[in-house]
């Protein structure tokens, strides 16, 4: 127990660095690349800006703009002006809130210096590294207790460093949000803190809308430790008595997580079909963007929008419906084949880990993760790693997350949907780099900062200590490295690098 515990902390401290090493360096690649390709003049949500530059915001422009590209042009908008456009709301409120709160309260002594929209790209890179690490870390604790496997746990857990969503990692959108607390709400659920996992995930449906469907888990989980208490004890009583609990807690859990996006909805109809502002009361400049983009502004003397109109007025259904055309295979088009390919890689890795799954585990499968209990055990170990029954209802939640990406919304956004909401990806991945590469098979290979020279106080070879692990030690034996080595991590290095140079320029990426 207390060499697990040993072990454990070491790998913290690895994932730590190497996680702080790869937000570093992506802040710094995408400050150089956005200074040496030139930003495309893409037809994306442009706002002009409220106040004039002060003596820092040049700066922080030069260093920081790249975070600021495409959707998250939305997020901090949203942070320092609210919810004034119709489709704004397609952008969950959690992110915006942390931006603007953590911002006024840390960065208020550069207001001489920065204007708002400056501190809050400050806070973008300074928020969303930290996020970052801290998913991390939550990621390890869910898959140690999980796949109950130190070494999957930990390589899976420096893959996801290099994921491929990486730039919406550190960009000014939710996703690093979403994971920490997505990560971390089912990590308390694992260790059986339900209340506070409820609350973590209901967070997370604040952050992102995705986050529906981590409900499944709040019923699952619980359902199976109810039904192993009922077979433990076995009488009639305990079985009434446990269905009751079950029933009426399963209701509430699932209330909770549905909350944050019912008060959502709500606030979106009281903003745009009960309107109490005119477009006197409207800043001109937004006005005249309203105008000429053809967005919606909340007008008291206007006519409601036709939504209100519906039976259940859901906003962000219509948002999605009208303004981005999200529906159910709508994208499939001929025109669309290069964002099916962009996607194709996570969508393999995903379905590869479900046909796995299901080969080397068909009768657990097929009782649903539920057959199972109340009989005893036979002889030999349960399995670990991937094929470890807990792992049965996170490949669920994937499944069901892979094909709602591909049937009902824009494809391309599959990679980073999938890499902030589900661990599997990163466990299929780091179970296929174990299975088939001989360096990582040996203990020695994940030996804990090995000494490579005897310069000890070198600071190249401190450096070099901070980020040793075994990825970066595959990534300096490459040659010797397998094909499926070369596959995946050439998939998500290639990933973060391109999504760096293309988004942090205006040029379209996943």
């Amino acid at each position: 127990m207390l060499i697990s515990g040993i072990h454990a902390k070491k790998d913290v401290q690895i994932i730590v660095r190497f996680a702080a090493f790869t937000r570093v360096l992506a802040l710094i690649l995408q400050a150089v690349l956005n200074a040496l390709i030139p930003d495309h003049e893409a037809d994306a949500f442009s706002p002009p800006r409220a106040e004039e530059p002060l003596i820092l915001d040049h700066t922080i422009e030069m260093l920081f703009s790249g975070l600021g590209r495409w959707d998250a042009e939305h997020f901090l908008f949203i942070a320092e002006h609210g919810y004034l456009f119709e489709h704004n709301f397609a952008f969950f409120p959690l992110f915006p809130l942390v931006l603007r709160s953590v911002a006024t309260l840390l960065l208020w002594p550069l207001c001489p210096f920065l204007t708002v929209h400056g501190r809050l790209l400050v806070m973008v890179a300074i928020a969303n590294s930290t996020l970052f690490v801290m998913s991390t870390v939550a990621l390890y604790g869910l898959s140690r207790l999980v796949l109950q496997d130190r070494k999957l746990a930990l390589i899976s857990s420096l893959i996801y460093c290099l994921t491929p969503a990486n730039v919406f990692m550190l960009a000014g959108y939710s996703e690093s949000l979403f994971a920490l607390l997505t990560f971390g709400g089912l990590y308390l659920l694992e260790r059986g803190f339900t209340i506070g996992a409820c609350f973590l995930l209901s967070l997370a449906t604040a952050a992102r809308a995705n986050g529906l469907v981590t409900a499944g888990f709040l019923v699952y989980l619980p359902l199976q430790r109810s039904l192993t208490q009922v077979f433990n004890k076995g009488s009639g009583w305990h079985y009434s008595w446990a269905a009751l609990k079950f029933l009426l807690s399963s209701l509430l859990y699932v209330a909770v997580i549905v909350l944050p996006f019912c008060l959502f909805q709500f606030y979106g109809y009281y903003t745009f079909c009960l309107p109490s502002l005119t477009e006197e009361q409207i800043s001109p400049a937004f006005l005249n963007l309203a105008r000429e983009k053809g967005y919606r502004v909340p007008d008291a003397a206007a006519p409601a929008p036709s939504w209100c109109m519906k039976p259940v007025p859901v906003l962000y259904a219509y948002i999605q419906d009208v303004y981005w055309d999200v529906g159910f295979l709508r994208y499939f088009q001929l025109k669309q084949i290069p964002n099916f390919l962009l996607a194709l890689p996570v969508a393999t890795l995903s379905a590869l880990a479900s046909y796995m799954y299901i080969m080397a585990n068909p009768r657990f499968c097929l009782h649903l993760g539920l057959g199972e209990i109340g009989k005893k055990k036979k002889e030999g170990k349960t399995p670990t790693g991937l094929y470890c029954p807990k792992v049965f209802v996170y490949i669920i939640h994937c499944s069901v997350l892979l094909t709602f990406g591909i049937f009902c919304m824009h494809v391309q956004v599959l990679t980073r949907f999938l890499a902030s909401s589900t661990p599997v990806i990163y466990w299929i991945s780091g179970h296929l780099l174990l299975s088939c590469e001989p360096l990582l098979k040996e203990d020695k290979n994940l030996a804990y900062g090995q000494r490579q020279n005897t310069l000890e106080q070198n600071i190249y070879h401190f450096s070099l200590m901070c980020i040793n692990n075994p990825i970066t030690q595959l990534l300096m034996r490459w040659r010797t490295c397998s094909f499926p080595t070369h596959c995946i991590l050439g998939y998500f290095i290639s990933y973060w690098l391109l999504g760096l140079s293309l988004h942090c320029n205006f040029l379209p990426w996943t």
